[in-house]
């Protein structure tokens, strides 16, 4: 399940999306599902406006996100061709805010990986508050982080998400790259696949 960057916000077509933060999973034999979020891609509307931060508006934006979400994993339970029984959440740094929020909620996720995402330095209403979110997200969570990272400050946004996070010491692991706000993909891609492997075992591919 794939929670994708802001650039999905500003992005008009699905087609644009670059295909490269993800694709790795399926070349590993691994199916990726993304949701067209409200007010992302073709659900993007001339009259679509990001509420502020701070309001309402986005409080009840962020619930339709994750109903989304949900609706989507809805629809993955009746295909026979998806094991709904090993699901996991990739959120990259958009995605990589609300995954606490995601892995609280919806216990069909087993597993996280957080990319370049972090705490954001906002006051948020509390109902949509990931630091409200995070002692609950339990499930084994991986977080791909940059130690120069702009957006989300090493020390104050992605250490405190890491060691706030609800999952046991021995489920989540943190891997640093001495970056901005990136890391190269395939190492991604290798940290990646190595924690599905680890939680959803390897894939198994159909003769």
């Amino acid at each position: 399940m794939y929670w994708p960057g802001s650039f999905a916000l500003n992005t008009r077509r699905i087609e644009e999306l670059a295909w490269a933060f993800h694709d790795f999973f399926v070349t590993a034999g691994r199916a990726v599902i993304l949701p067209l979020y409200l007010g992302t891609f073709d659900r993007k509307s001339d009259q679509f406006r990001l509420p502020p931060a701070t309001g309402s508006g986005r409080r009840d934006l962020v619930i339709q996100w994750v109903k989304d979400l949900r609706r989507s994993l809805d629809y993955l339970a009746t295909r026979p061709d998806i094991d709904t029984t090993k699901l996991a959440f990739y959120g990259h740094s958009w995605g990589g805010i609300h995954w606490p929020i995601v892995l609280a909620v919806e216990p069909r996720i087993k597993v996280g990986i957080s990319f370049v995402g972090g705490l954001a330095n906002v006051r948020w209403m509390p109902e949509i508050d990931p630091f409200n979110f995070i002692a609950w997200a339990q499930a084994p969570i991986l977080v791909l982080a940059s130690r120069f990272d702009p957006r989300f400050p090493f020390e104050t946004s992605q250490k405190p998400m890491f060691e706030l996070a609800g999952a046991p010491a021995q489920d989540k692991a943190m891997v640093v790259y001495d970056g901005s706000h990136y890391m190269p993909i395939d190492m991604v891609a290798r940290e990646s696949l190595a924690w599905l492997d680890r939680y959803l075992g390897p894939v198994r591919l159909a003769p």
